[in-house]
């Protein structure tokens, strides 16, 4: 079995459960990696500073250099169930408005997660913001789209979890997660 066949990434906007899914799983004893760029902002706020993504470029490499070492640091395990994957970065320059990098571009060719990638979509009953998520929930929107956008231009296959209670959304994916490693 490959890494692909067991590393399995969450995306969508901000606010639409990812990270609570990823508690969840790990709280069954699935390995989860955290979400690169919320990890990043408190970094940066437990520092004092105002913000990383001032500068959309360097939040987005920095972004990157912790998906990859993620991705690295989950290569004996599995399956690894991750909050957003490398794809993401290449969502968050096109939502922002910047050309694509070359070192994100590679790294979303060569480091594959599996085909099945769950696309949390927007949910406005759930959506709040705070201080690391600071979008409205327009934007959340947007950012869903740009990042459903980045993963099917990388090959792979969206699955839409449904708006249902948390274990129920969970008991989802890892049916799903069953069905994908079976094929």
């Amino acid at each position: 079995m490959t890494l692909s066949d067991r590393f399995f990434a969450l995306t969508g906007g901000p606010g639409a459960g990812k990270t609570s899914l990823i508690h969840e799983l790990a709280s069954r004893g699935y390995a989860a990696r955290a979400e690169a760029g919320r990890a990043i902002i408190q970094l940066a706020a437990d520092r004092g500073d105002d913000h990383p993504w001032r500068d959309p470029r360097d939040f987005a490499l920095r972004m990157l250099r912790w998906d990859i070492r993620s991705y690295h640091e989950a290569e004996d395990q599995g399956p690894v169930f991750f909050d957003r994957g490398i794809p993401d970065v290449a969502g968050y320059l096109a939502l922002v408005g910047l050309p694509m990098i070359g070192e994100v571009d590679r790294a979303a060719q060569s480091l594959r997660y599996n085909r099945t990638v769950f696309l949390l979509p927007p949910w406005r009953s759930i959506y709040i913001q705070d201080a690391e998520r600071r979008q409205t929930f327009e934007e959340a929107q947007a950012t869903s789209q740009a990042m459903a956008d980045a993963y099917l231009a990388y090959g792979y296959d969206l699955v839409s979890v449904p708006k249902i209670p948390l274990e129920e959304r969970v008991d989802f994916i890892l049916d799903a997660v069953a069905e994908a490693t079976r094929r």
